[in-house]
């Protein structure tokens, strides 16, 4: 699924505009983007929890040539599903 698909279908299910709904859905990704640049985690009732985690500078290879490297330190994103997402696509 695209972000127009997402646009369309909100579009579609609260009977509002197009134009409404590319503003709508533009607004709540921006907001998601801007908090978990921000560092916060977002947690969505009955969908999951997004957060920015840490990962520290480590040691590593690449694995064309075996030469021995270092990964720098980075933010990475992380999704948790809660129990009642896991649930519902396990059929449960």
């Amino acid at each position: 699924m695209t972000k127009a698909d997402i646009i369309e279908r909100v579009a579609e299910q609260c009977g509002i505009t197009k134009k409404d709904s590319v503003d709508m859905v533009e607004s709540v990704f921006s907001i998601i983007k801007s908090t978990l640049e921000s560092g916060e985690e977002i947690k969505v009732s009955g969908f999951g929890k997004f957060e920015v985690r840490e990962k520290h500078e480590r040691r590593g290879r690449n694995p064309q040539t075996g030469e021995a490297i270092i990964i720098e330190a980075r933010r990475i994103l992380s999704f948790k599903p809660s129990t009642i997402l896991k649930e519902s696509l396990n059929g449960k």
